[in-house]
């Protein structure tokens, strides 16, 4: 990517002086008898024209905006054939307390919702391959988007905040069909408002060839202090960038809200008797009035009902917080929870196995174990027994060793740790691709290339484990020639992209998925992804999959354009890993 120059925009004497003369001259010719001789060549808008010049003059002259020279006038190839993430803008620097302004023709397949602009904000390192780079948020044309790793730095992602006008101009009950009609050819205007308040806010306005106005926006905190970066991305679609300036912020205050609901998340279902720690490693997250959620600190709630722990029994727990968005104190707001406090633990005993008992393992790194379906029964000391909460365990990892292994489970209690172990099965596979703590980032780890011949098929059995945060979290696969020319890339969760993908009437995609358990089922899951080289130039996908608990599902991709004289195929994935088995 090129760096972003700044082009700043000024009226030298030399100029001014040449100005001046030519309005002497004209002054001049006024007094000349002949001067009908010199006007009748001049052309019939002069004046027009000169006011025109006048008007840019004076929108230049404001001292107020910062004028920037687009190094990149086409962003993306005219035919659409760019795939997501492998053409971007220029980064446009934005210092706090400016608003960036973006204009540019949109051009997309009209294919998919996602096939026109795409814009990133990051922090100030104006390089996605520089150390230390990182996003805020990547918000999309139709009112979609995601976090990125700065939100572990406390810059929190809402997609709740995402507002959009999109109408149903056809009437059919579908706005997506008209979004797609509108954002071919549209001129879209995107400002970014870096305010001084430690907020960023997005407007982007679409003016379609047909007349319809489509306005999308977005709000969520940046740093106060250091420059905040803007670009757009490519995704099936291409820009034709027409201006980009800097003017003052329009935001100088941010208006407060009240807090209107309040929900608790992990506080312990059980605490033994004489132990004060009703909270546990709990948190809260408020939600506003304007429908941001944050989660907020333990020391700012209250509790207006403090229970007994002294005395056996269920117990209930009441919360409160009384601050505003910008932590000004408000009319509280509340809700509850409840725990049981029981006697010691006296022992620990897992009385049905976790969902998946049989690992599968490459690296030498330790595992981390799956809890899904484990139950694990306490004894306590007066003899009676119970069910303990996974959310009140402690859980080891798995010892990355061929064989029987164990995995550890603790329960910590007032005055002493109890713990018991799970029996485990662990067979080595012959390869793996991403890293067992789930920390592979996206396009970092890749398997090995695997040919496929024209008229044969290449199968890739595996076994992936994923932190279930998310459906992407799971294996795709790249089709590519040898050279790493790229035809298409195909995800497990029936979505792709890529130049064999995109722009293709005869591609097919079909499943079988209940997309409210995809991803908790990930982790686990026996995966045999199978690629036939069809020998006329497509290519067909074929993911089976087998979820831990038994369950089985596909998801196939028929005739994605390749070469068939040369291809292969590669597997890549996020924040998850794969142990190659076959």
């Amino acid at each position: 990517m090129k760096s972003l120059k700044f082009k700043f925009m000024k009226t030298t004497k030399l100029m001014k002086f040449a100005f001046f003369g030519a309005i002497l001259a004209a002054f001049g010719l006024v007094g000349c008898e002949k001067l009908d001789i010199y006007s009748i060549d001049a052309p019939s808008n002069l004046q027009s024209k000169i006011d025109s010049i006048a008007a840019v003059k004076a929108s230049m002259d404001t001292g107020d905006t910062t004028y920037i020279t687009i190094a990149t006038a086409i962003v993306g190839a005219e035919d659409n054939s760019a795939a997501w993430n492998t053409a971007f803008s220029d980064y446009f620097a934005i210092p706090t307390n400016k608003l960036l302004h973006l204009e540019f023709i949109n051009h997309g397949t009209g294919i998919n919702n996602w096939n026109n602009w795409n814009l990133a904000v990051t922090n100030e390192i104006a390089d996605r391959a520089a150390a230390g780079y990182k996003e805020y948020f990547v918000l999309r044309s139709d009112a979609y988007g995601w976090g990125g790793t700065m939100v572990a730095e406390g810059y929190a992602y809402d997609g709740s905040m995402i507002t959009q006008n999109y109408p149903d101009t056809d009437g059919d009950g579908d706005i997506w069909n008209d979004f797609r009609t509108t954002m071919q050819g549209a001129r879209v205007t995107i400002e970014v408002d870096h305010s001084a308040t430690g907020n960023v806010y997005v407007t982007a306005t679409s003016v379609g060839l047909n007349g319809v106005t489509l306005v999308e926006t977005y709000q969520q905190p940046v740093s106060a202090a250091a420059d905040i970066v803007a670009f757009l991305i490519c995704d099936g679609s291409y820009f034709e960038m027409k201006k980009a300036y800097l003017i003052p912020s329009k935001v100088t205050a941010v208006e407060d809200v009240n807090p209107v609901s309040i929900a608790i998340e992990g506080a312990p279902a059980v605490v033994e008797i004489g132990d004060e720690n009703f909270w546990g490693n709990a948190t809260a997250t408020v939600t506003y009035a304007d429908g941001s959620s944050e989660q907020v600190d333990s020391t700012d709630i209250s509790f207006s009902v403090i229970p007994d722990m002294t005395s056996l029994g269920e117990k209930i727990v009441i919360v409160a917080y009384s601050k505003t968005k910008q932590g000004a104190y408000s009319k509280a707001i509340s809700t509850y929870y409840t725990l049981e406090v029981t006697n010691p633990v006296s022992s620990l005993e897992v009385t049905t196995l976790p969902n998946l008992t049989k690992y599968y393992f490459y690296s030498s790194d330790p595992i981390i174990f799956n809890t899904k379906g484990l139950v694990v029964t306490a004894t306590f000391s007066d003899g009676t027994k119970g069910i303990l909460a996974n959310e009140t365990l402690k859980f080891g990892k798995i010892p990355a060793a061929e064989g029987s292994q164990t995995a550890v489970i603790s329960y910590v209690g007032a005055t002493k740790t109890v713990t018991t172990t799970c029996p485990l099965t662990l067979v080595k596979g012959v390869g793996q691709v991403g890293a067992n703590d789930f920390s592979t980032g996206w396009w970092t780890a890749f398997s090995d290339d695997y040919k496929v011949a024209s008229g044969s098929s290449k199968t890739i059995t595996m076994y992936c484990y994923s932190d279930n945060l998310a459906n992407y979290h799971s294996p795709c696969t790249i089709l590519r020639k040898t050279d790493k020319t790229e035809n298409a890339v195909v995800r497990m969760d029936s979505f792709g992209w890529g130049t064999g993908y995109d722009n293709n009437p005869n591609r097919i995609n079909t499943s079988d998925w209940n997309w409210d358990t995809f991803t908790s089922n990930i982790n686990g899951s026996r995966v045999a992804i199978t690629v036939t080289n069809n020998g006329n130039n497509t290519a067909d996908i074929l993911y089976n999959v087998t979820y831990a608990n038994g369950e089985k599902h596909f998801q196939k991709y028929a005739g994605v354009t390749v070469d068939s004289s040369d291809l292969n195929c590669a597997l890549v994935l996020e924040k998850s890993y794969l142990v190659i088995v076959e």
